[in-house]
C-alpha cells in the first residue's frame, strides 16, 4: 500500500471576545445573523457565511430567508449561491413565491445557480464509504459531521457521488455513460499522540475495488471540530493529487 502523509499545524490566531467565549465562526456569525439589530450587520453575516464553503451555514442561511428584513432575505439567497450546498435548492424553491422583487430574484438567481452546479459533467465517480472513528471518542455529531464535509468537498472538486449499496453492474452501466473514472474512499479519524487528529482516506478503484494507497494528515492545537474543518479539505486535495482523480478513462 502507498501511504502518504501531510502534517498540518493549527496556529490560532487571537479570536475576537466571543470566539474567545467557546465559538466557533459559523455559531458567532449564525448570533450575528439571527441577533444583530442592524439589518446590514445581518445581511453581512449572511453573505459571509456564503463565503465559508461549510455545510453547517446551509441550515442558518436558510433561516435568513425568514428574516423581516428584505435586505437581509436576498442576502441570505445570495449566501447559499456562494455557498453551493445542493440541499439548499429545497429551501430556495420553498421561497419562490417571495412578496418582495429584489429578494425574489435573488432566490431566482441562486436556484438557476445551484442547478447549473448540479448539471456540471463529473470528473469522477466516487462511492464514499461511512467515516471510522478510531479514537473512539468523538460524538455521533461530529463524525457525521465529517461525512458531510466529506461529501461537499468531494463534489465541489468535480465528484459524482454513487448511491449507496449499488450494485457492481449499475457502477459499471453508469461509468460507461458518464466516461471517468470510479473510486471508493473509506476515510478514517484516528488520534495523534500530541492531543491532535489524523484523518486517511484509503482509495481504491470501484467497483472493481483494487487498493490504489492512503494519504494522511494530520493536525493538532484545536478542538476536534475545528481540526476536522482544515483537515477534511487538505486531505481530499491531497487524495486528489496522489490518486489522480481525473475524468480520463
Amino acid at each position: 500500500m502507498q501511504l502518504f502523509s501531510s502534517a498540518l499545524v493549527l496556529l490560532l490566531l487571537a479570536p475576537c471576545a466571543a470566539l474567545a467565549q467557546g465559538d466557533s465562526r459559523i455559531g458567532f456569525l449564525g448570533k450575528q445573523l439571527q441577533k444583530s439589530k442592524d439589518p446590514r450587520s445581518r445581511s453581512q453575516a449572511a453573505l459571509v457565511l456564503g463565503a465559508t464553503e461549510d455545510p453547517e451555514a446551509l441550515p442558518l442561511l436558510c433561516a435568513g430567508l425568514k428574516d423581516e428584513s428584505e435586505l437581509v432575505r436576498a442576502a441570505a439567497a445570495k449566501g447559499m449561491a456562494k455557498l453551493l450546498e445542493l440541499d439548499a435548492l429545497d429551501c430556495l424553491q420553498a421561497h419562490k413565491g417571495e412578496a418582495d422583487a429584489s429578494v425574489q430574484a435573488a432566490v431566482s438567481e441562486a436556484v438557476e445557480a445551484l442547478k447549473e452546479y448540479k448539471a456540471r459533467p463529473p470528473r469522477f465517480y466516487v462511492q464514499l464509504e461511512a467515516v471510522k472513528d478510531r479514537t473512539g471518542k468523538l460524538s455521533a455529531e461530529l463524525v457525521k459531521a465529517t461525512e458531510a464535509r466529506l461529501r461537499s468537498r468531494l463534489v465541489r472538486n468535480g465528484a459524482q457521488l454513487a448511491p449507496a449499496k449499488e450494485t457492481k453492474a449499475a457502477a459499471k452501466g453508469t461509468l460507461k455513460k458518464l466516461r471517468v473514472r470510479g473510486y471508493r474512499i473509506t476515510p478514517e479519524l484516528h488520534e495523534t499522540e500530541g492531543g491532535g487528529l489524523r484523518v486517511a482516506l484509503v482509495c481504491l478503484t470501484y467497483p472493481e475495488l483494487s487498493l490504489m494507497g492512503q494519504v494522511e494528515v494530520n493536525a493538532a492545537g484545536a478542538q476536534p471540530g475545528d481540526l476536522i474543518k482544515a483537515l477534511v479539505p487538505r486531505a481530499v486535495e491531497e487524495a486528489a493529487e496522489t490518486f489522480e482523480w481525473s475524468s480520463e478513462t
